[in-house]
């Protein structure tokens, strides 16, 4: 399911004048983009309404024509498969993130993942929740993870996956999964999860949010949004968060 926010518009602002601005992002960016999304409004006075789901979600919707002015992928892959089409414009690389196991806040479990951790055995009767591990970012590099660690066969016939990375943190802030594998900002974003190990970067590729304006884009302030997204204010709000920001701020 695709999220929507709708983050105001200034009331001297026109629909006309001023279409709103369409942005598909990663739903692991919802907490950062919705505070940035709202600053940016209230200094320009545009209306900007984002999209969340699962990177692949938003790629294909993109590439069936779904009307988007910028697309911000937590993948390069899916960027690169959308370039390769010509759907989107120049990419760039806006953060990095890190992958952490989560258990529900009261839960007791405790393991090391880089010490040859019995992963299975501290799932109990339960199940892992993560991304879908075939399409979503997160999932897989979950799986890609896992693998280099030799955890995967143990607990590859006991998943729970989901479309996107923030609906298996739910599972697990509910309690209805035992733990989960998420992004580290997921993690820092819900009282309800608390991070048991973080997993080794060397493990899977490195994690890569990156943006591009999408091909079919006739709005005037895509391309004033996306150097938004690399200024210092942005930077701010996405540290705040949890990301390392990569992206240099806009030269005047």
């Amino acid at each position: 399911m695709v999220a929507v926010a709708g983050l105001g518009l200034a009331p001297h602002a026109s629909s006309a004048d001023h279409p709103p601005l369409i942005v598909f992002a990663a739903a692991s960016l919802k907490n950062a983009l919705d505070e940035i999304g709202s600053a940016w409004r209230q200094e320009t006075g545009q209306l900007v309404r984002i999209s969340y789901a699962g990177t692949s979600v938003l790629a294909r919707q993109i590439e069936q024509g779904a009307p988007a002015d910028l697309f911000i992928s937590a993948d390069p892959d899916w960027m690169d498969y959308l370039a390769d089409r010509k759907l989107v414009g120049e990419s760039r690389v806006l953060l990095g993130n890190r992958l952490v196991l989560v258990a529900p806040r009261d839960s007791s479990v405790a393991l090391r993942l880089a010490e040859s951790a019995s992963l299975a055995t501290a799932l109990g009767d339960g199940r892992l929740a993560l991304a879908n591990v075939m399409s979503v970012p997160a999932g897989r590099y979950a799986r890609t993870a896992l693998e280099s660690l030799g955890l995967w066969a143990g607990v590859s016939d006991r998943l729970v996956q989901t479309d996107n990375v923030r609906a298996a943190l739910r599972l697990v802030a509910r309690g209805e999964a035992p733990l989960g594998i998420v992004y580290a900002t997921d993690a820092r974003a819900d009282p309800l999860v608390r991070v048991v190990d973080s997993f080794p970067e060397s493990t899977h590729a490195p994690i890569r949010y990156v943006t591009a304006p999408v091909s079919g884009s006739a709005n005037p302030k895509t391309r004033t949004f996306l150097d938004y997204l690399c200024s210092g204010a942005a930077r701010r709000v996405f540290e705040a968060e949890g990301f390392a920001v990569l992206a240099n701020s806009p030269q005047n």
